[in-house]
């Protein structure tokens, strides 16, 4: 495993509820008509899941995580790396650390950064414009900006790929399945085929 690619995308999962055309549901806990279980929230588009992924360099998928549609990005992060396995062949433990972690701006925050350095995690992470007005308000107490490898992050349009291989599949693009599991099931079935030579 040379580099882990982290995004999440949207699915729909349903039309928007009668009586909240902006499909945006109440500020604060659940929002209405979501489905925490099922992975079914309430985003502005109508009922949505979101698929958190990580792929290899090669833009095969290591890790899926199924969230609610409003679900912040950031927050999913460890768990994705979690449940990374990667068997060596021959004997030995799985591999569970990428070499280099590149995600984008969704996945920014201090707190991020400071839990991959405890893991020894190299990333390659743009920083948000808020982030670098903040540091450069600071003057010299700012700190440095974080290393960013501009041509190293231009592998990340791998793990977009990936997205669009998933795509090819009509029930997972538009999430026909109502329970979560049997959509993540149907993922992972797909996942294992794209790692066939």
């Amino acid at each position: 495993m040379d580099s882990s690619i982290v995004r999440a995308h949207q699915h729909a999962a349903g039309a928007p509820k009668k009586g909240d055309p902006t499909g945006a549901g109440r500020r604060g806990g659940p929002a209405v008509g979501a489905q925490i279980g099922e992975a079914i929230g309430r985003s502005r588009g109508g009922l949505s899941t979101k698929m958190n992924l990580a792929v290899d360099g090669r833009g095969r998928p290591l890790s899926i995580l199924l969230t609610l549609g409003q679900a912040g990005d950031n927050p999913q992060l460890l768990a994705l790396l979690d449940h990374i396995r990667i068997n060596p062949p021959g004997p030995g433990a799985p591999r569970k650390r990428p070499d280099m972690l590149i995600a984008d701006k969704g996945y920014a925050h201090d707190s991020t950064r400071r839990a991959l350095r405890q893991r020894r995690i190299r990333h390659t992470i743009p920083e948000r414009s808020d982030q670098v007005a903040r540091r450069a308000a600071k003057g010299s107490n700012g700190g440095r900006p974080p290393t960013f490898d501009r041509v190293l992050y231009k592998r990340r349009n791998v793990v977009e790929r990936c997205f669009n291989r998933f795509k090819q599949w009509r029930d997972l693009a538009t999430r026909y399945a109502k329970r979560a599991a049997i959509y993540h099931a149907s993922l992972l079935l797909i996942a294992a085929i794209m790692w066939l030579p």
